[in-house]
């Protein structure tokens, strides 16, 4: 199964997968909000780093969850 499927089938078949990706496209909207700015405050700058960690430990998560898919699904076959 390809990564982009596995993604699918998890948003429609996990509800914490779905709560986690919709957190991660969240905070990558923010990232890219201030990335678009020419300039950054300092503490725009910390805020942007806190958000890039975030965004990271929720990938990390879901990244979990399709381990975890995966191996089950392998167990099956």
């Amino acid at each position: 199964m390809k990564e982009e499927e596995l993604m699918q089938q998890l948003w429609e078949e996990n509800e914490e997968f779905r709560q986690l990706k919709e957190e991660h496209t969240w905070f990558h909207r923010k990232v890219e909000d201030l990335d678009k700015k020419p300039f950054l405050t300092p503490a725009e700058r910390v805020k942007r780093e806190e958000l890039k960690k975030r965004k990271l430990i929720l990938k990390d998560k879901m990244e979990a969850i399709m381990a975890a898919y995966r191996h089950r699904r392998e167990g099956k076959e």
